[in-house]
């Protein structure tokens, strides 16, 4: 099955065959549920026009025009491109409640939601830049 050119299932790669396609801190971020640290990602301040693919897999995610400063230090958007393209879980790590954010399709770790967004949905998905790729308009990746 196919979804936005890339394989569904890939979640069942190997860690061999994810550490070979990830560079290894999208490894720890996408398959270790990691964290980059705050205001260090690539995509934390850009405001480059385009779409948001999982590092992982590919499948589409966000749009730049859901993208806003939260000032959180993480790249911030107020809705998904599309609702299925992303799963949400129960976090309790960190002894703290949370909602984890994962790719759909290959099931990689991207960050958090939480309930303290902008209109019109007044959520903050908050993502890690490491575990995106952004697709530029124009057709390019960055």
């Amino acid at each position: 099955m196919e979804t936005q050119g890339k394989t569904i299932g890939m979640s069942k790669k190997s860690d061999a065959e994810w550490k070979h396609s990830l560079t290894p801190e999208q490894f720890e971020v996408l398959r270790r549920k990691g964290t980059e640290r705050p205001f260090t990602g690539q995509y934390y301040q850009t405001n480059s026009s385009g779409h948001y693919l999982c590092a992982g897999c590919g499948q589409k995610l966000f749009s730049s025009g859901e993208k806003f400063d939260s000032g959180c230090g993480w790249p911030s958007f107020y809705d998904v491109t599309d609702p299925e393209a992303i799963k949400t879980e129960d976090d309790t790590s960190l002894l703290m409640k949370r909602v984890e954010v994962l790719c759909s399709s290959c099931e990689g770790h991207l960050g958090h939601v939480f309930e303290d967004g902008p209109a019109p949905t007044g959520l903050r998905y908050c993502i890690n830049s490491v575990a995106l790729t952004l697709e530029s308009d124009q057709g390019e990746s960055e």
